[in-house]
């Protein structure tokens, strides 16, 4: 047997399982925003009088609307255990990936600085990218504001930095580092797939999360630990999905021109 035969063996066999994974989640995101993208370029209003709308109401009767929402939130969770439990069949748990609690300081302190780091020039980003033309104008809450809103936006936040940080940085990192690519084929191919299924944002949506993408997977190689990631992805989020909800109208109005 010589050596190249297990990587010829290995290959393969990840780059289907890679294939599988992302289909069943944010790869298939991924299609859809292209598609939604040349919606938006086909349509007759330019892209920056469009508006995209995140957390979207599903029903006008409350609790159907709760129901649903659980329910989204739930299933978009499936393929973080997928791939767990993929990578248990290498012996590689959570823990290996840094998702614990051995170091809640460093992981809190991390998560602050990267959303703090990110969070700023991102919203500048988003701006100019409105300004430009090449953006459409986020509305990152749908929900009426019932008593279950904020709890539920806080919710979707956290899941959505699940989801995104185990299977676009975790998994692929991890699977794609076994397949022995260089760190700049890796941190880009992170990154390319972060920035492809915001697509559905605009061109800037796709340019911010790239950058936040190259950010995030270039500290996993380093560090070998989520959960800075996910904190900081779920601050992020959590500001912009409950600020909105919060914000008087007229502020709302204001930041959107």
């Amino acid at each position: 047997m010589t050596v190249e035969e297990p990587q010829q063996t290995t290959r393969p066999r990840y780059g289907a399982e890679i294939a599988i994974v992302l289909l069943l989640s944010l790869g298939q995101s991924a299609v859809y925003s292209i598609v939604s993208l040349t919606a938006k370029l086909t349509a007759e209003k330019p892209l920056a009088q469009q508006t995209t709308t995140l957390n979207p109401t599903v029903s006008p009767r409350p609790y159907l609307d709760l129901t649903y929402q659980t329910l989204g939130i739930f299933f978009a969770l499936i393929p973080v255990a997928l791939a767990f439990f993929l990578l248990a069949k290498d012996r590689i748990g959570p823990r290996e990936l840094g998702i614990d609690y051995r170091r809640p300081g460093y992981d809190i302190g991390w998560g602050i600085s990267l959303a703090a780091g990110i969070g700023l020039p991102g919203l500048l980003l988003v701006y100019a990218a409105l300004q430009l033309g090449i953006n459409a104008q986020i509305r990152p809450s749908g929900l009426e504001p019932y008593w279950w809103s904020v709890p539920i936006l806080i919710l979707s936040a956290i899941q959505n930095s699940v989801l995104e940080e185990v299977i676009v940085v975790g998994y692929l990192v991890t699977r794609l580092r076994t397949m022995s690519l260089t760190p700049v084929w890796i941190i880009a191919a992170s990154a390319v797939l972060r920035g492809s299924y915001h697509l559905y944002q605009g061109f800037g949506g796709f340019i911010g999360n790239a950058i936040m993408g190259v950010v995030f997977a270039a500290f996993f190689l380093k560090t070998k630990r989520l959960m800075p990631l996910i904190v900081a992805h779920s601050l992020l989020d959590i500001v912009a999905f409950v600020g909105y909800q919060l914000l008087p109208d007229s502020w709302l109005t204001w930041l959107s021109v």
